[in-house]
């Protein structure tokens, strides 16, 4: 697998200041998407253990992070070396809330249990769901470019029967 970029500090793709690790790789290729050179698998650097440990040791030195966003590209393209990114974070960080980009629906993802997809899914909190759709593209958008995409609270949708909307809580 290989990344396209990371951020050690980002507050555009997610709640709070995030580190953000851009998985390359994806077959939506949706017109007008801001990130298109990250839709070939081998674009960007390979993914090594030690660049794994050199960006989660990043993570846990940065006391003001709120938590890991993984973008792309597509994680769920990479479905199962990201999930081991994920419990390689877990060991250092064990609350470490993580959200994920994709341009699957919630629903797609939901109806593959037991698939390294599904998987994938159930370790992350927040899913930021949908392709990108040009024709309803929305600069005015938190966390998303077009108003068919969700913010999705993925552990309260797995829990219940439909997907459920991710809220803000500010102390």
């Amino acid at each position: 697998m290989n990344i396209g970029g990371y951020y050690p500090e980002s507050i555009n793709e997610g709640d709070g200041l995030r580190a953000v690790v851009f998985v390359s790789g994806c077959r939506h290729r949706c017109p007008g998407c801001f990130n298109p050179e990250t839709w070939n698998f081998g674009y960007g650097e390979p993914f090594t253990p030690g660049r794994r440990r050199q960006i989660i040791g990043e993570m846990a030195a940065n006391p003001l992070l709120s938590g890991l966003t993984l973008a792309g590209g597509d994680p769920f393209f990479s479905a199962e070396e990201v999930a081991e990114f994920i419990y390689e974070v877990r060991g250092t960080l064990p609350e470490f809330p993580v959200w994920i980009y994709t341009g699957y629906t919630y629903e797609e993802l939901a109806a593959m249990p037991g698939s390294p997809e599904w998987k994938l899914l159930s370790l992350c909190q927040v899913l930021i769901d949908g392709r990108f759709e040009e024709a309803l593209k929305d600069t005015t958008l938190r966390f998303r470019g077009s108003s068919n995409q969700r913010i999705i609270d993925i552990q309260a949708s797995l829990a219940g029967a439909e997907a459920v909307l991710w809220q803000t809580v500010r102390l």
